[in-house]
């Protein structure tokens, strides 16, 4: 009788898991990489929300990081392809979602 592998840790188990589960689309890998791609902070002010025909839409919290990401257009869809590894993303389009409150009269 020969000995099994020792067990694997369970984060390794659980990242080829994620893996098996994620959506094999173009928007499943840019939101696995948005983070590590863009970084912390532009990350909690914009996320990926869409793709079609490798037109990434980018959904801002506000005009500013939509006029940033919108100049950063080309620089993005290089770091994304870089790290999915393929070149799927060919433009951004980036639109500012705004607060969803209560519009404040001056």
């Amino acid at each position: 009788m020969s000995r099994r592998a020792a067990p694997r840790p369970i984060g390794e188990a659980l990242g080829a898991l994620n893996e098996r589960l994620e959506p094999a689309s173009t928007l499943g890998s840019v939101q696995r990489l948005w983070a590590s791609v863009v970084g912390e902070a532009i990350a909690r002010g914009a996320r990926p929300v869409g793709e079609r025909d490798g037109v990434l839409q980018i959904a801002c919290d506000d005009a500013v990081w939509a006029s940033e990401l919108e100049l950063m257009g080309p620089s993005l869809v290089s770091s994304l392809n870089a790290a999915i590894g393929r070149d799927v993303v060919r433009a951004v389009r980036v639109r500012a979602d705004g607060a969803k409150g209560p519009r404040r009269d001056r």
